[in-house]
């Protein structure tokens, strides 16, 4: 198979869709990879290590993309790449589509087979590819959020952990899952008081065990949410629901009761968000917006600004479905392993994740 890496577009998003190593697999296995020039800089790849290891590097994105019968992203492709789309093109990626009516539009125009790292999913209900970059995500907002608390940076010039004889920051977590443990670790780690929400009080339960009581532990509901909103001073939406944009679990009202200065990291924000005042999608140029007297962040791409890290982090759980797609086929890869067939978002110009179609109110229809 002809599997081909662009260098990502998207601002400020370093990361590669596969290392010289990971190419050297697919080498090995008697395909051709294509590497567009410049694509592993951003990590620490040079054009000569993917030509070491057996890559062919090309100049251009046009020659990249031309060129592929499978191509490996990071990132959801951007307008300016809808040109290239065509049928029977594989592309694999995060797509986030839930939220992106055009680009899933021009995915079924163009009927091309993408299959989405966020949607595959084991037969114990994890999300495998998810999971390094949702580690990398949730242990960045606690270190963003400590960041913006800074009264330089608009924030209420907060200490994270405090100092002895003063309290230390309240961060409240909304969601339990990958995203909310990782961020929970980082902030008790740095000495804040933190709460966390879900809705599963048997995930609540293993948080508890996790942390030895260390963190506080509510159910998801109005009143919980609300009343821990109004004492945060620093705020990370956590919630996923695979595949269907994220529910809108704080309300504007909720954000007003909050002291001037508290910040709101919504990791959230790549499935539409869970904070309702989170109304833009921002950049690591640009990363926070003040809206009520709070600091808004709302980077689509937090790993992208640790890119050596998740780039590794996220290759090392890719290349395993990659090879498989390019050793048997897409559809036999799919009879193989029913867990990448749960990727599958769109084929032959039919939407194939229900989760995706109801929040886009399109047709569902099964692979």
């Amino acid at each position: 198979m002809i599997i081909c890496i662009p260098k990502e577009i998207k601002p400020n998003e370093n990361r590669v869709g596969m290392t010289p190593s990971g190419v050297a697999e697919l080498v090995a296995n008697k395909h051709t990879v294509y590497v567009e020039n410049g694509a592993g800089a951003g990590s620490g790849f040079c054009d000569d290590e993917y030509a070491q290891n057996g890559a062919i590097v090309v100049n251009t994105a046009e020659e990249t993309w031309q060129k592929a019968e499978l191509v490996i992203k990071v990132k959801e492709p951007l307008p300016s790449e809808f040109k290239f789309f065509r049928p029977g093109l594989v592309i694999f990626t995060f797509f986030h589509l839930a939220p992106e009516y055009d680009l899933t539009q021009h995915l079924l125009d163009k009927k091309v087979i993408s299959i989405a790292y966020e949607t595959i999913e084991l037969v114990d209900g994890t999300l495998p590819l998810l999971a390094p970059m949702s580690e990398v995500a949730g242990r960045m907002s606690v270190q963003i959020g400590a960041t913006f608390l800074q009264k330089i940076y608009g924030g209420k010039g907060l200490l994270m952990g405090g100092v002895p004889g003063t309290l230390p920051a309240e961060v409240v977590i909304i969601g339990g899952g990958v995203v909310g443990l990782s961020a929970a670790r980082i902030a008790t780690g740095m000495g804040a008081s933190v709460t966390i929400i879900d809705i599963n009080q048997r995930r609540l339960a293993e948080l508890d065990n996790i942390f030895m009581g260390r963190v506080k532990t509510l159910v998801s509901s109005n009143a919980n949410i609300a009343t821990c909103v109004r004492g945060a001073d620093l705020l990370i939406g956590a919630v996923l629901v695979t595949g269907d944009k994220a529910p809108k679990l704080v309300s504007a009202e909720m954000v007003k009761t909050m002291q001037s200065g508290s910040v709101i990291v919504d990791v959230a924000i790549d499935q539409g968000g869970c904070v309702a005042t989170i109304d833009r999608v921002t950049t690591h140029n640009n990363p926070v917006y003040e809206k009520f007297g709070i600091v808004h962040y709302s980077v689509a791409n937090m790993p992208g600004a640790v890119p050596r890290t998740s780039t590794l982090a996220l290759t090392s759980v890719t290349l395993a479905y990659v090879l498989k797609i390019a050793n048997l086929g897409v559809e036999q890869a799919f009879v193989e392993d029913i867990s990448l067939q749960k990727g599958l978002n769109t084929y032959n110009g039919l939407l194939t994740n229900k989760a995706v179609a109801s929040s886009q109110n399109r047709k569902y229809t099964a692979y």
